[in-house]
């Protein structure tokens, strides 16, 4: 009986673990399945996550890339912006330094046309004759003539009189026609006056009264006439000169000192 009871419990035991066995086989199945599809989901979503990292890091790679070569790029551009700079400013530089010298050779080439015109204008003078104004009559000279009598005046000026006579009478010799003439020939009698050679400062006088007997300085060459007879001691032509100044020339301040003298030789 206990070893009946002890058999059918075991028996019963037997199945109840056989049953339970047979109801759990189907869940084990079931949570075997569920894993398998949870890790392939795990496995796809890590594939997934891998991809798009990897996708990204391509991504921010391919962007880098672009970066650096759109930086080299314009590193590039700078570089050949500033070399075209430097070249340019070069060029302007070499354009300023030509301009400065075209300058200058504009400005020596002017001073160079100014010399020339100065030096044709001076050779003109020189050769061509020109208007002069001597004791306030107005004539054509040649310049070779107007420096040669200014040259004797200036003799006479320094108080040279022999030099002065000597050269007023070259140059009535040399120049018999011109304007200067009855000028130089009352120089020429003033130096013959300082001389003493009164006579033949007399000759003078009278020969520039007989040719220009209207000129400025012939009133000037009556009273030196007159001076020159008082010198001589020939005081009744003396006074006949002065009485003719007078008569001639009224008006002029030689007249004046013609009557001055008149007075003290009568």
């Amino acid at each position: 009986m206990g070893a009946h009871r002890i058999r059918a419990w075991r028996a019963i035991a037997a199945g109840a673990l056989a049953a339970a066995w047979l109801g759990a086989a189907p869940l084990a199945s079931a949570a075997l399945f569920e894993d398998d599809e949870a890790r392939r989901a795990i496995i796809d979503l890590r594939q997934k996550v891998e991809a798009q990292r990897l996708a990204s890091e391509r991504q921010a790679e391919d962007a880098r890339r672009a970066n650096e070569d759109a930086n080299g790029q314009l590193r590039r551009s700078l570089l050949e912006l500033q070399t075209q700079i430097e070249s340019l400013r070069g060029e302007i530089a070499r354009l300023n330094g030509q301009n400065e010298q075209l300058l200058r050779d504009i400005s020596e080439m002017q001073r160079r046309q100014k010399d020339l015109a100065q030096g044709v204008e001076e050779r003109l003078r020189k050769i061509e004759p020109s208007q002069v104004q001597v004791d306030g009559r107005e004539f054509i000279a040649d310049p070779a003539e107007a420096r040669e009598f200014e040259a004797a005046l200036a003799t006479f000026r320094k108080g040279d009189f022999p030099a002065a006579q000597t050269a007023f009478a070259q140059f009535i010799q040399r120049y018999p026609q011109s304007g200067f003439r009855p000028t130089a020939l009352f120089w020429l009698g003033n130096s013959q006056y300082a001389n003493r050679d009164y006579r033949g400062a007399i000759g003078n006088f009278r020969a520039l009264l007989a040719a220009a007997p209207a000129h400025p300085r012939a009133p000037e060459a009556v009273l030196s006439i007159a001076n020159c007879q008082i010198e001589l001691k020939d005081t009744a032509g003396a006074r006949r000169t002065l009485d003719e100044l007078v008569k001639a020339y009224p008006q002029s301040e030689a007249a004046v000192a013609a009557r001055e003298r008149l007075a003290r030789l009568r």
